[in-house]
This record gives structure tokens, C-alpha cells and sequence, in this order.
């Protein structure tokens, strides 16, 4: 007789008020195997994966470790059974050093004083094994980049104590390819040792690179299950979005005019590297880079949101100083943040309130709420982007990823913009609303508008721009053209090789 999985749910339901997320859902954790869970947004994912946690109720169905029931699924319980999260939505305490959150509630103490050496020793230890060599165990986590934080939740996770069922939401949208295999090394060795994994990716390679089994999800009821390696992508997205998906990015044919947008000496500290970029009218320009490259600071600098110590921005020929967010609003710039629900989105606001909060100095009533004329507006761009919600009045954090950066979005081209500046675009956001996003950034590309894109994701960055810039130490590496490949991108990110005369150093 075969041993239980390490852990079971079976016939899982779970409903919010009329609408049934899951459906009579079944999932199997064996030891030492990686199960994926694939589906769009809205499919249920996260659903089942709070319950898996202990953080949702189950309304019906059994859950099972080692074959034993667990009538009360509570997270604190399920901790100590062994059951661990790699959220996409991260849990760090930003205001604790990076030491302190990878050991909160279990401090390493002595007579009730924390022993400060034992923790900066574990903490180092823990953090060399997800190579985050240059971050200090004493580093605040609100002075990290995003990505540098997704590798510290990591660790965290790894630092349990009990580890028996690891799910991973997510886990690389943050992560160069570099640090993305790094984290699959990490998770082989998990298996290896027979930790039962959960992997939820939108990165579909990354299934097939290291999964063992597949569940796929669609409207909160089973879709699909079987060996990972009875599917190919097309196999899997048809069971995913119920449809095939021919051609993920569009076809560019546009001619780009005249330079919108010029950056030249940009330089974020007074000794820092000087950056230098432009991009045309209809263009759409990538920027690469591996972690730590000034990829998102950059976007940040010219957006006004980080502090510039040199160089100049023009926009269609006109001097624009870098004065803040609101002066780059008034210039035309618009920002889509990597983090959307900590810079982007006021979440407990309504999906049209936040996409006419950045153009409230355009009402007639005293800039508190948008005028009829705004809200109108606001509407017709939210049925033109096809986004999915009962009504525009619900709370914005009901929506799912990509129907939340939708939001964003139109909340951007509400204000008319002539440069839009996107920082992870697809970061958490299924392959069918990746489709449609990329749709998008090419039909505003095509009425004039330049487009920055920053990608952490080489095939994309390199399926929607018609020219990458890579940067490597927060200056300009080099130039490459939107028909290269990933291996251009990745010598001249790490330095090991430069292209002759495509190469054009800051």
C-alpha cells in the first residue's frame, strides 16, 4: 500500500456571498515531487492556496496531512505541521532588519535578550544560500528593491524549522533569469529531500522545467490533472483560458517618428553613472538588466519619484525638470509601478475612483471628486480594456491581477499622455491577460505614444520592443536591437561579452 500524500484536499468548496470561487476541487501533494497549479486569474488559485494555508475556511471537503484529518485548518497550525508559504504578496515588515524577519517569533535569545550574534551568523547562512551575498543581515527590508525582498521571503521559508509542504506563489515575477534558476536549483534540492512543493508560475517554462504533475483550474473547478509531461504549452494554456492563443505578441509594422522622450547624463547621485536613453514617437523600448542594474530606479528617476542629481529630460524637444511625479504628469509621463498594490492602487477605493484620482485637477470640483464628464471617460476606457467586474463602483481589490493593472492603465491614459513608463507590466498576471496587455502596449505604440518597458522576463521584453537598452551597474551597457536574442541580452547584462558596434557605453 502506498503511502498518503503529505498532504490532500478533496472536494474543496468555498463561496463569497452568490459567487462559488471553488467548486469540488481536489488536489494531491505527494512527498518529494513539485505539483503545479496553473489557471487564469480569477480561476481560483489563490482561493485554493488561502485554504491550503489556513488562512481561508473551507466551506466543504476534507484536508488531510499524512493521511490524517485536519478538522481545524488554522495558518498557526498548519505552520507547525510543516505546511510553509512563498506568498506573491510578501509578508516582510519592512520597518524590521532583513535578520529579524527571517527569524521573527523564533529570535534566537539568552535570559530575554536577543542573542545579536547567533541571529547576524543564521541570518548570514540563510541569506548566502539564496546568494544574497551583498545584502547585510542588518539591512532594513524598506531600503531592498522589490526583487531582493521576493529572495529574503524565500529564505525565510527556508529557515523554518519543520518543513513539509512548501507552496510557492509566484515566486520569480520579481526575479532576473539568473536568480530564477537559481530559486529552481533551490527547489530540486527540496524534492530531493522530499519536501511536497506547490509551484504557481504564469511562467509556463518553468512547469515544464521542473514540475512533475499538473492541475489546472478554470471558473474555481478542476480543469485538467494529469503528468506534466503528457502536456506542451498549447495543450496547457487551451485547458487554462478554454481557447487557444495563436500569437502572444503582436506584430509591429509601425514606423517610430520623431524622439518623445530623451534622458541624457541622468544621473541619480552626484558620483553615480550617467544614463543616457531616448524613444521615439511609436516605439517601444526595453529595458534589461539583472538585479541590482538600476532597471526600476531608472524608471523612477525620470518619473520624478526618485531624487536626480544630474543630466536633463526633454519631452518632444521641450526641457522638462525631473521635479516630481506630479511635474512629469503635467509633461505627459505616466508610471505603471512593479509593486501595483503598494504604489499603484488604493485598494479600498472603487475601481473608478482609482482610475480618476490622477486626473482630479481636471474637475471643476475643487479636485475632491471627478466630474461627470471625467467619470464618463474613465468608464469607456475600462469597457474599451474589457476589464471583468460586476460593477466599476466594487473595491479595487477585488479584481484579479490583470484586471487590477488594467485599472492602472487606464487610469494613466485617462490623463492623455504622450511617454508611458511600465515596470514589470505582467508581474502576477495569467497568460491570457498577458495577451491582451501586450495587445494594448502595441495599439498605444501605434497612435503615437512612446512606450518604456521594464522586463525581468527576457522573452517578453524582447516579443514587444523594437530596441532593448541593457544596463549593468545602474549605467548603459549596451543596445541591442528587438530582434535579438536572449543570450545578447544576458553577455551583455553580466559584462561577459559586448557587442562591437551595437554596444554604446554611458
Amino acid at each position: 500500500m502506498s503511502a498518503p500524500p503529505a498532504l490532500e484536499l478533496r472536494d474543496i468548496t468555498k463561496s463569497f456571498g452568490p459567487v462559488r470561487a471553488l467548486n469540488g476541487v481536489t488536489l494531491r501533494l505527494p512527498a518529494g515531487r513539485v505539483h503545479c497549479l496553473a489557471g487564469e486569474n480569477g480561476a481560483g488559485k489563490s482561493t485554493l492556496i488561502r485554504v491550503l494555508t489556513g488562512a481561508l475556511p473551507r466551506d466543504s471537503g476534507d484536508f488531510e496531512i499524512d493521511g490524517r484529518p485536519v478538522p481545524a485548518a488554522t495558518p498557526a497550525a498548519l505552520r507547525q505541521a510543516g505546511v510553509q508559504a512563498v506568498y506573491q504578496e510578501l509578508s516582510l515588515l519592512p520597518q524590521l532588519s532583513v535578520a529579524e524577519n527571517l527569524y521573527m517569533g523564533r529570535l534566537p535569545s539568552r535570559g530575554g535578550l536577543v542573542r545579536r550574534g547567533a541571529l547576524h551568523r543564521s541570518a548570514r547562512a540563510a541569506l548566502d544560500e539564496v546568494g544574497l551575498h551583498a545584502v547585510e543581515p542588518g539591512d532594513l527590508v524598506e531600503t531592498l528593491p522589490a526583487a531582493t525582498r521576493q529572495l529574503v521571503e524565500i529564505a525565510k521559508v527556508l529557515t523554518a524549522e519543520r518543513v513539509k509542504v512548501i507552496v510557492f506563489d509566484e515566486p520569480t515575477t520579481a526575479l532576473t533569469e539568473e536568480e530564477s534558476g537559481r530559486l529552481l536549483d533551490h527547489i530540486r534540492r527540496l524534492r530531493a529531500r522530499g519536501v511536497a512543493i506547490l509551484y504557481v508560475s504564469h511562467r509556463l517554462e518553468e512547469m515544464f522545467e521542473i514540475g512533475d504533475h499538473v492541475t489546472v483550474l478554470r471558473d474555481g473547478a478542476l480543469s485538467e490533472s494529469g503528468p506534466i509531461s503528457g502536456y506542451d504549452e498549447d495543450r496547457l494554456i487551451t485547458a487554462m483560458v478554454g481557447r487557444e492563443i495563436t500569437a502572444l505578441y503582436p506584430e509591429r509594422t509601425a514606423t517610430p517618428g520623431p524622439e518623445r522622450l530623451t534622458a541624457r547624463g541622468l544621473r541619480r547621485s552626484a558620483d553615480g553613472p550617467a544614463v543616457d536613453l531616448s524613444v521615439r514617437q511609436g516605439e517601444v523600448l526595453g529595458i534589461g538588466g539583472l538585479l541590482g542594474a538600476g532597471r526600476s530606479e531608472t524608471l523612477l528617476a525620470i518619473f520624478g519619484a526618485e531624487p536626480v542629481a544630474g543630466g536633463t529630460i526633454e519631452i518632444d524637444g521641450e526641457p522638462v525638470r525631473p521635479a516630481g511625479p506630479r511635474a512629469m504628469m503635467r509633461a505627459g509621463v505616466g508610471l505603471l509601478s512593479e509593486d501595483r498594490r503598494v504604489l499603484g492602487l488604493l485598494p479600498q477605493l472603487s475601481i473608478r475612483e482609482n482610475v480618476t484620482i490622477a486626473s482630479l485637477h481636471r474637475t471643476g470640483r475643487r479636485g475632491l471628486l471627478p466630474g461627470r464628464a471625467v467619470a464618463a471617460a474613465a468608464d469607456r476606457l475600462l469597457d474599451g480594456l474589457r476589464l471583468r467586474a460586476g460593477s466599476y463602483d466594487q473595491p479595487v481589490a477585488t479584481l484579479s491581477g490583470g484586471n487590477q493593472q488594467k485599472v492602472l492603465l487606464a487610469r494613466w491614459l485617462l490623463t492623455e499622455p504622450r511617454v508611458l513608463l511600465f515596470d514589470e507590466p505582467t508581474k502576477g498576471i495569467d497568460v491570457g491577460a498577458k495577451g491582451e496587455l501586450y495587445a494594448v502596449i502595441g495599439d498605444l505604440a501605434a497612435r503615437g505614444l512612446a512606450i518604456v518597458v521594464v522586463s525581468s522576463y527576457l522573452p517578453e521584453l524582447l516579443g514587444i520592443a523594437d530596441r532593448v537598452v541593457v544596463l549593468r551597474d545602474g549605467r548603459v551597457a549596451g543596445e541591442l536591437p528587438g530582434d535579438a536574442s536572449e543570450e545578447d541580452v544576458l553577455h551583455l547584462a553580466s559584462g561577459t561579452r559586448t557587442p562591437g558596434k551595437e554596444n554604446r557605453d554611458a
